[in-house]
């Protein structure tokens, strides 16, 4: 058996998975992460995390199961790699995945760093994913049984290390099925709600936490022959694909609905087009991150481009600078910034960050060419 860090996060996932760890016979220590020193006071009513009332519900179940309980302050990394990270990204006009890098730099990297710099084994948590050996020995990255609570895409950031030294009780589990066994063990928090929104926003209004911290001075919005229709008030309040709120003032020609297409930081303008001139076929994404080994390339995989979105078959091709992904359907409102999670049936072959992406046609031969195995 083990000795295990368990991140406890306050909410019942992480709480049914210390206490599945401590039945199967490993010694488990509870660990919840300080990462924002401004949420110092309650936020009830708020469905992000790290709140006071979440640290006060992580300790209670530590208390319950009769394991330790510390609280580790990461909050300078977490302000370092995820906050600033996600400013400066959207200053670009990028759309950053701000809990995915913290589960990357702070929940596993950081986290797992200094579990096993104490002497622990690894650690766990509440995460809906499958760890499964393969047929080389190498730990593989699974998506779910439960898929509606699936998160192995934002478990696609981990290496074969990280993987070697984690552990996901609840991945052959649904939701229903561990509030009920939350409720059975005892825990007040059974049926607490899950944490969803930006745990550093938590009054959920992005776009003016980003006005606030970027001063995103007002601007034009522009199709693409250049024609003004409207104007914004800072372009961090823009997403690639978003149709509310635009507020055109001169209609399009056409009289047809306006997307936003394109942000563009350099001229401060915002630039919209009919829906179609969404659809994007190619991407190219950069600093990949492999699961285990490189994959031999083309390879015909699928991959998930957002949280919860569909998976979308595809051919992967890297090469000594990043990672070109050929999609069989076309998607819509695509962004630079998010990331690509590459998938080969269930198994997480890894992830990159979408830099480019391109509305090209895909090659006649290619469609013969990819199939994406059952």
């Amino acid at each position: 058996m083990a000795r295990l860090i368990a991140a406890l996060s306050g909410g019942v996932d992480s709480s049914v998975a210390a206490a599945r760890a401590l039945d199967a016979g490993h010694e488990v220590t509870a660990v919840h992460l300080a990462l924002n020193r401004s949420l110092e006071t309650s936020r009830a009513g708020s469905h992000g995390c790290c709140s006071l009332e979440d640290a006060n519900d992580a300790r209670r179940v530590a208390d319950k199961l009769g394991i330790p309980f510390y609280v580790w302050d990461f909050s300078r990394e977490f302000l370092t790699l995820v906050v600033d990270d996600f400013l400066h990204e959207y200053a670009r006009g990028r759309t950053p995945n701000p809990c995915l890098r913290c589960n990357e730099k702070i929940k596993f990297a950081a986290m797992c760093d200094r579990a096993l710099a104490l002497g622990f084994d690894g650690i766990l948590t509440g995460h809906y994913a499958r760890l499964v050996t393969g047929n080389h020995g190498d730990v593989e990255l699974h998506r779910a049984i439960d898929p509606a609570k699936d998160q192995s895409y934002v478990r696609g950031v981990l290496t074969q290390d990280q993987l070697r030294h984690s552990l996901f009780p609840l991945g052959d589990s649904t939701k229903q099925q561990v509030r009920q066994e939350a409720r059975e063990r005892g825990f007040t928090l059974a049926d607490k709600p899950d944490s969803y929104d930006i745990c550093f926003i938590p009054d959920h209004n992005t776009a003016a936490y980003l006005h606030d911290r970027l001063g995103s001075p007002p601007g034009e919005i522009r199709d693409q022959n250049g024609t003004v229709l409207g104007h914004h008030q800072g372009i961090t309040g823009y997403t690639i694909g978003q149709r509310k709120g635009l507020r055109l003032t001169n209609p399009a020609p056409d009289g047809r609905p306006r997307y936003v297409l394109r942000l563009d930081p350099d001229t401060n303008t915002v630039i919209v087009a009919p829906q179609e001139e969404l659809r994007v076929t190619s991407l190219r994404a950069i600093n990949p991150l492999w699961c285990g080994q490189p994959p031999a390339t083309p390879l015909s995989a699928a991959v998930q481009l957002r949280a919860h979105a569909p998976e979308i078959p595809a051919q992967i091709t890297a090469d000594g600078t990043g990672v070109s992904i050929d999609l069989l359907q076309p998607a819509f409102g695509i962004a630079p910034g998010q990331t690509a999670v590459i998938y080969d049936r269930t198994r997480v072959v890894g992830s990159a960050t979408i830099d480019s992406t391109s509305p090209e046609q895909i090659p006649a031969n290619l469609t013969e060419q990819v199939r994406v195995r059952p």
